[in-house]
């Protein structure tokens, strides 16, 4: 007799609330995880050592006031803010950072509902990560409103040459932390799946 394989997902999907309404969540594939996995270790490892607040990554709920309920793809609750932070049920209130990994599925959510809504909730910063593009875009919050703050791009050798030589004095190789002052994240680390 066969025995019936399912997956839990399937039974009991993840999802978020814009709108008022159910939206699923899709599952993570391999290079989203990575990307995640690794930058969730790098603030992990910082927070942990300074005692300065919690990481989460993926299938936490947020609960922001303005109304939606959303799954961020990381999630950053400095000590000083960690009374938003309910241990059995999820997050009640404005993380101080929240990073989102785009996919094809999520892209359109992420870059308009998503950023707006951390925006007016107070979402101190806000990045957005396009693992194609091998980019990072960073949100500052300034008096309520996001300002793009720059963009962070991994460029392999063949495109690093293309570059006038004043585009290559501009680029960065690290994402500072705004947040978290004097931190950055190497975009190599970030991105390392792409580069063995």
């Amino acid at each position: 007799m066969a025995t019936e394989v399912f997956n839990e997902r399937e039974l009991y999907p993840s999802y978020e609330v814009i709108g008022g309404k159910k939206v699923m969540a899709p599952a993570a594939n391999p290079t989203h995880g990575s990307i995640i996995g690794r930058l969730y270790a790098f603030l992990f490892s910082y927070l942990d050592a300074q005692n300065a607040g919690y990481v989460f990554a993926d299938d936490v709920d947020v609960y922001l006031l303005e109304g939606p309920l959303f799954k961020p793809d990381l999630i950053v609750v400095l000590e000083e803010n960690s009374s938003i932070i309910d241990w059995n049920k999820g997050i009640y209130g404005a993380p101080d950072m929240v990073v989102e990994v785009l996919s094809r599925s999520t892209k359109k959510r992420d870059v308009t509902v998503k950023k707006d809504a951390y925006e007016a909730n107070g979402v101190r910063e806000y990045w957005i990560i396009d693992p194609w593009a091998k980019s990072v875009d960073v949100y500052l919050l300034h008096d309520g409103k996001y300002f793009f703050s720059d963009e962070y791009i991994l460029f392999d050798a063949d495109e690093f040459e293309k570059l006038t030589d004043a585009e290559k004095a501009e680029v960065k190789y690290e994402v500072p932390v705004s947040i978290l002052e004097g931190l950055k994240v190497p975009l190599k680390y970030i991105f390392k799946w792409g580069y063995k």
